[in-house]
């Protein structure tokens, strides 16, 4: 029988999804309180891989497993053996071929800053700051050269283990929500720390030491070591993975720091 699972957690606590010889990553916590549950091994497969600091409202994962349970179950059973910071939202019983990561139509991320001369303190780990206000109108104009299928090699980590940096983005918007600034990005698929090195570029515009062309200009040149630094983990959250709607996954809860989609 193959699951999928729809995760929430707080990314602060972890060194990322990904399995780690320590334990320390969201898939090790999740993956012993399945096997706990489960009675037997179970290995997960995840849609995205969120990195150390960074947050997830809509993960999906799939796993295998000969153990009979409602789906009901394997949300209850283990939220009761993992920490506080990690919530399974839904369960869901797929087809055999379903797989999380392959048949993701596109993945949306959200990154939320505030731009105040005092580091924020009740969301510290929530949310990314800069110390003086950003010209949001700047960074939307920048931010239109974002979108449609580009090499994204400027916003490429050096680690980044992708076969190809051309990507598809949907969406890339900047708006201002109360006292944050709200980066969407909605992709078919996204490089390592690409949003991060998209937010920390674009930023840099917002603050004036760059003009909103240099966002094309960048692309063009592909060459990472033009853009701006990787921005902070703390206000990234993976917010939305889209699958073929007869599947029939259910959604996920809100994030109280964004507007209702």
């Amino acid at each position: 029988m193959r699951i999928a699972l729809g995760l929430e957690y707080d990314g602060a606590p972890f060194c990322g999804w990904q399995h780690q010889p320590s334990g320390c990553a969201v898939q090790d916590h999740l993956e012993r309180a399945l096997s706990s549950f489960a009675d037997g091994a179970i290995a997960t497969v995840a849609a995205g891989r969120t990195d150390a600091g960074v947050h997830a409202r809509a993960q999906v994962v799939h796993f295998d497993t000969g153990a009979v349970r409602d789906e009901r179950s394997w949300v209850r059973g283990p939220n009761s053996h993992l920490p506080g910071t990690i919530r399974i939202v839904w369960a869901r019983s797929v087809p055999e071929g379903f797989h999380a990561r392959h048949h993701a139509r596109s993945r949306t991320y959200h990154y939320l800053l505030l731009d105040d001369a005092v580091a924020p303190g009740l969301l510290r780990t929530k949310a990314g700051w800069f110390h003086k206000p950003l010209d949001v109108d700047a960074m939307r104009e920048a931010a239109r050269a974002l979108a449609g299928e580009h090499d994204f090699s400027a916003f490429r980590d050096a680690q980044c283990q992708a076969r190809t940096p051309v990507r598809i983005l949907h969406e890339a918007k900047v708006e201002r929500v109360g006292p944050l600034v709200v980066f969407t990005l909605r992709a078919n698929a996204f490089l390592h720390h690409m949003v991060r090195n998209v937010v920390g570029s674009l930023v840099y515009v917002g603050a004036g030491r760059q003009p909103p062309g240099w966002i094309g200009e960048l692309l063009l040149g592909r060459d990472r070591r033009l853009a701006a630094p990787t921005f902070a983990p703390d206000g990234l959250y993976l917010s939305a993975i889209e699958y073929d709607q007869s599947l029939g996954l259910p959604g996920f809860r809100p994030n109280p720091l964004l507007p209702p989609a």
